[in-house]
């Protein structure tokens, strides 16, 4: 359970604000997207990833932990094999809160919460591939750079001079 808010709660006490937030939880992992109003949730999703986190642990205390806030054993089994699975390399955000449009009835700010699903792609993975591929290149053409070193010496003299004669024209301007 997430810090207390101040002000009031979801609900009228605080277990009833916990037993509502975990109902939601189970809802999600069932139905992968649920339809809720704004205030709710922002204040499901640190329950449902926290659950989330719990299930890619995958061990029996886990499994009786994540059991106790969730009754339904069927969702915590599929939290458990099918949404944990699609998790497991990602470190976080597990879930994605959409605004859209008030409830027609009360005007209420409504949301709709939904698990991540799309397989994560690292970026910091997809630099580092980049960064040992041009070192690899570069640790190749290294002797043949060697044998040609006037003539890139000559390279860099004919770019320093077009960079010097792009500032003399802005300066014109």
């Amino acid at each position: 359970m997430p810090t207390p808010t101040k002000g009031p709660r979801l609900g009228g006490s605080p277990t009833h604000q916990r037993l509502m937030l975990n109902n939601l939880a189970a809802q999600l992992f069932e139905h992968k997207k649920i339809t809720t109003t704004v205030t709710k949730a922002k204040r499901l999703r640190p329950v449902a990833e926290r659950l989330i986190t719990a299930a890619k642990k995958g061990d029996l205390a886990a499994r009786r932990r994540v059991l106790a806030q969730i009754g339904d054993k069927s969702i915590v089994h599929e939290l458990f094999t099918s949404i944990a699975d699609t998790m497991a390399e990602r470190p976080g955000g597990y879930t994605r809160i959409t605004k859209i449009g008030p409830r027609s009835g009360d005007n209420a700010p409504m949301a709709v919460i939904e698990l991540v699903l799309e397989p994560y792609s690292p970026k910091q993975a997809t630099v580092k591939e980049a960064e040992q591929a041009t070192a690899a290149a570069a640790a190749e053409s290294a002797p043949a750079e060697a044998d040609e070193a006037p003539s890139a010496e000559t390279a860099e003299d004919s770019a320093a001079e077009e960079a010097s004669t792009d500032e003399a024209a802005e300066e014109t301007k």
